[in-house]
C-alpha cells in the first residue's frame, strides 16, 4: 500500500456509463475526501455519467474515458486506446485507483497505468491485475458495495447518507422555467425511460397514473429526459385528455443532466422505473416510488430517502419479475402513500438520513 502520511496522494475512481451507478457512489466519495483531505482525487468515467457529478465538492477532476471498441474486427482499436489512456494515466502520478467499473478492461487499464495500489470488485478474472479484490455479498445495496472498497481498504466510513448539490444560481435561472407552473399543487417528476427496454413500462399505464395524479390528487407532472426520450413523453401526452395533458410539463429540451438537479428539488414525488433518474432524485431527498422488473430492488433501491418499490409478485422461470405484471393500482397506491407523507411532514422536516421502505407486490388482475 502507498505511503500516505508524507505528501497528498493523486487518487482515482474509475466508474461507468450509468447514472444511477455513479450517483450512488457519492457517500463513497464524501468518506474518500474525509480520509485524504488533501489529495487529489479524480473520476473516470465514461461519457455522460460523469455529468451528475459536476457539482460533486469531493472530487477535483472528471475525466471522459470513451468506451473501447468492442467488435473483435476493431480489437486492433480497442487495444490501441487501452494503451493510449494508460500512458495518459501514467503521467498523472496516481498513487491508488478504486474501480467501480467491474470490467475486466477497467482493470487491465489500471494496471497497464502503473498505479501501485488498485482496489475492486472480484469479477471477470480480475484478481492479479488488483492490489485487492473485494467480493460482493449477495442482497447487498449498490451504495453500500462501493463503501466496502473503502472499508477493506482500512478506511472507516459513515453512516452514508445521501447527498447533492445546486448552485444558487442555478436554482435562481430554473424559477423562470417554473413561472407558468400553478403554485400550491403536488409537483411529480416521472422518469419513463431507460436503456434497457426489459425495464420499461407500457406507456398506456403511464397515461392512466398522471390522469390520476391530476385529476385526484391535483397535481402537476413534470418530465425530463434526452432527447431520444421526448417522443415517448409525447405518445404519454398524447393519450390524455387535453385538459389533463395543460398539466404536464417536459423540460428535456430545456434542462441538461448537470442542472437536473435545480428541478427535481421542487419536486414533492418522484415515480419512475429502474433508471439513474430516480437515484438522482433520492440524492435530492425527494421522496421515489420505483416500479421493477428484472433487477433487484435489494441492490437498486432509492438510497437514504422515502421511497416505496412497486413488483410483480410473479417471480419469471428465467430470473426476475415481468413489468406487464405490475397494475396502475398498485402504482397509484405507492404514490398516495407517499404523498400523504410529504404533506402530514411538510412542518416537520425529516433527518436527514430518513429512509423508509414499502414493498408494494401486486399483479394485474
Amino acid at each position: 500500500m502507498p505511503n500516505t502520511a508524507a505528501t497528498p496522494e493523486r487518487i482515482l475512481v474509475v466508474c461507468n456509463s450509468f447514472l444511477g451507478d455513479t450517483v450512488l457512489g457519492i457517500p463513497f466519495f464524501r468518506n474518500l475526501r474525509r480520509r485524504f483531505p488533501q489529495a487529489v482525487i479524480d473520476v473516470l468515467s465514461e461519457p455522460g455519467a460523469a455529468a451528475v457529478l459536476t457539482h460533486c465538492p469531493y472530487t477535483n477532476e472528471l475525466i471522459a474515458w470513451p468506451r473501447p471498441p468492442r467488435s473483435k474486427r476493431l480489437l486492433p482499436a480497442a487495444l490501441a486506446a487501452i494503451f493510449g489512456q494508460a500512458s495518459w494515466l501514467r503521467s498523472r502520478g496516481y498513487a491508488r485507483v478504486y474501480l467501480f467499473k467491474r470490467s475486466f478492461s477497467s482493470a487491465v487499464l489500471v494496471w497497464l497505468a502503473g498505479i501501485p495500489w488498485r482496489i475492486g470488485h472480484r469479477s471477470e478474472g480480475r484478481g492479479r491485475l488488483l492490489s485487492r479484490t473485494v467480493g460482493m455479498q449477495r442482497g447487498q445495496h449498490q451504495a453500500e458495495s462501493y463503501l466496502d472498497l473503502l472499508r477493506y481498504d482500512g478506511i472507516e466510513v459513515d453512516d452514508g447518507h445521501n447527498e447533492n448539490w445546486v448552485p444558487e444560481q442555478d436554482r435562481a435561472e430554473f424559477d423562470s422555467l417554473l413561472v407558468d407552473v400553478p403554485a400550491g399543487r403536488p409537483r411529480v417528476f416521472l422518469a419513463a425511460r431507460s436503456t434497457n427496454p426489459e425495464k420499461h413500462w407500457p406507456i398506456d399505464r403511464w397515461a392512466a397514473v398522471i390522469d390520476w395524479l391530476v385529476e385526484t390528487r391535483g397535481c402537476e407532472i413534470f418530465f425530463c429526459g434526452s432527447p431520444s426520450d421526448v417522443v415517448v413523453h409525447r405518445e404519454i401526452v398524447s393519450l390524455l385528455d387535453p385538459r389533463v395533458a395543460g398539466h404536464v410539463h417536459d423540460h428535456s429540451a430545456s434542462v441538461p443532466l448537470r442542472r437536473l438537479g435545480s428541478l427535481l428539488t421542487r419536486m414533492d414525488l418522484c415515480m419512475g422505473i429502474d433508471s439513474g433518474l430516480p437515484h438522482i432524485a433520492a440524492s435530492h431527498g425527494v421522496p421515489v416510488v420505483v416500479l421493477f422488473g428484472p433487477t433487484d430492488p435489494q441492490q437498486w433501491h432509492p438510497w437514504k430517502t422515502a421511497y416505496e418499490v412497486v413488483q410483480s409478485g410473479r417471480v419469471l422461470p428465467q430470473g426476475g419479475r415481468s413489468m406487464l405484471d405490475i397494475g396502475v393500482e398498485q402504482v397509484t397506491a405507492a404514490a398516495a402513500r407517499l404523498l400523504d407523507d410529504k404533506a402530514g411532514s411538510a412542518h416537520a422536516p425529516r433527518p436527514k438520513a430518513f429512509d423508509v421502505h414499502r414493498m408494494c407486490d401486486g399483479a394485474v388482475a
